[in-house]
């Protein structure tokens, strides 16, 4: 059995104290949109209790979808940088941008450079220097890990991300390879590549491209963040049908309109030909303040995809 934790929109607060060229652009939307809302549903120590309960299910690796800062200043990515390394080294977590990400023109540099070292392939590590190539491709035992970016700066009021040709058809490549290996594939990307999960102003430019990408090349699970909810939907095509599963936001508290923090615990059993996942998530408990199973998901593949 393989376990990877999935965890998405960790959005790390506070907000440091931002310079007046720094509001002077999309920033400043995103500045009132924290102190009016998400300040006020971050949970205190939601976060780190939620990582000690990923911890008690000793995982085999982590994933990230995305959204590890709220408006992807200098000073937020070196905090998400540290971050990342409490967390896990590089061989062990896996992530993928999100729109926060790239919140302005020139943050996908920022972070390529301070993170570059989690989204990249195997055999790269080191080589990105401010500068990443989405798709990477990591083995880790019976799992292929696909990380794809969505992940582009947009105008003020848009949440958009994109899935374009260029990337597709690598996506589609490491996919058949990793087939052709035998490996359970894994594609994790920030925007939900399904219709109707985002709202038109959020949603994924691309979603058809996305699906030809995994009819194409076959693709066992597809996992996402930024909508902040805990959904399970699928991809279905003449190969069959792929889960993608969506998660909470990793440091949302109880009480608000978004279900509260938690993680998804993906357990991978057999071969080619003959694969079990079981997905159970982890949810926040308003009731007694823990992170506490809260549901479970199984889906068997019976023959290579």
């Amino acid at each position: 059995m393989y376990k990877i934790a999935h965890i998405s929109d960790v959005h790390l607060g506070p907000l440091p104290q931002l310079s007046p060229r720094e509001l002077f652009s999309k920033r400043i939307t995103g500045f009132f949109n924290w102190h009016r809302n998400r300040r006020k549903h971050l949970g205190k120590d939601t976060l780190e209790n939620l990582l000690l309960a990923i911890a008690d299910e000793n995982p085999d690796h982590l994933a990230i979808s995305g959204d590890l800062v709220n408006l992807a200043t200098t000073k937020e990515i070196d905090i998400a940088a540290d971050w990342l390394r409490s967390v896990g080294p590089a061989s062990e977590v896996s992530l993928v941008p999100g729109n926060h990400d790239a919140y302005v023109g020139g943050a996908y540099a920022k972070i390529a450079k301070a993170w570059g070292d989690y989204m990249q392939g195997d055999g790269h590590k080191g080589e990105h220097k401010g500068r990443l190539t989405f798709p990477y491709l990591r083995r880790r035992g019976p799992i292929a890990i696909i990380g794809c970016s969505s992940a582009v700066p947009s105008p003020p009021f848009l949440a958009i991300g994109t899935f374009e040709g260029k990337q597709a058809r690598a996506t589609a490549e490491l996919l058949r390879k990793a087939g052709e290996e035998g490996l359970f594939r894994i594609v994790m990307i920030h925007h939900p590549p399904v219709r109707n999960a985002a709202a038109r102003h959020k949603r994924l430019l691309g979603i058809r491209r996305f699906k030809a990408t995994i009819a194409t090349g076959g693709c066992e699970l597809v996992l996402h963040g930024h909508t902040h909810l805990n959904t399970v939907n699928f991809i279905e095509t003449k190969r069959g049908k792929t889960p993608v599963i969506g998660i909470a936001a990793a440091g949302q508290g109880t009480g608000g309109k978004k279900p509260p923090s938690g993680f998804n615990l993906i357990s991978v059993t057999g071969k080619k030909g003959s694969y079990e996942m079981t997905c159970r998530r982890h949810a926040l408990s308003a009731e007694t303040g823990l992170i506490e199973p809260e549901s479970e998901f199984s889906f068997s593949y019976a023959t290579p995809s």
